[in-house]
């Protein structure tokens, strides 16, 4: 007989708003660079205007889409002896990770975690190959009662 799994759990709501924000500040500089581009060499063309309209277009469109998309897809759960992550929009990965093989834990908080009430939790595995698992988007509290309880596994495996 085997256990049930842990259902997975969504991270927080504030974590929509940094991914907008991440997805806005990586398309601004794009907008930007297109709009002086099509001043700069297309003014003269039929083409002028196309992108400095164009480009913009898409980078709205992404800020209004992805976040939402990405955030929806990202859970996690914390099962007696491994900690599974799931993510991915257009490309799905499922992340079981041993908690045996845990070596360090962090959680870092950057500028958009602590206004938006967020934070990340950072597992160091023994090996090479997903050797670092993110979990981004808990809350601070929840990503420290994390850390705690595979803290409180590895001694247990170690005593």
């Amino acid at each position: 007989m085997t256990a049930e799994p842990a259902p997975l759990s969504p991270v927080e709501p504030g974590y929509r708003h940094v991914l907008r924000i991440h997805t806005l500040l990586f398309w601004l500089p794009i907008s930007i660079g297109a709009i002086i581009a099509d001043l700069l060499l297309l003014a003269a063309t039929p083409l002028a205007g196309f992108f400095a309209v164009l480009v913009p277009l898409i980078g709205l469109l992404s800020v209004a889409i992805v976040p939402d998309r990405r955030y929806r897809r990202l859970a996690f759960a914390l099962h007696p002896t491994m900690l599974q992550v799931v993510r991915g929009w257009l490309f799905h990965t499922d992340t079981m990770v041993p908690l045996v093989r845990v070596q360090h834990i962090d959680v870092t908080r950057g500028p958009l975690d602590k206004a938006f009430g967020t934070a990340s939790l950072i597992v160091h595995t023994a090996g090479t190959h997903n050797n670092i698992v993110t979990l981004p988007g808990l809350a601070p509290e929840r990503a420290s009662a994390i850390r705690d309880d595979i803290r409180q596994h590895i001694r247990t495996d170690f005593e």
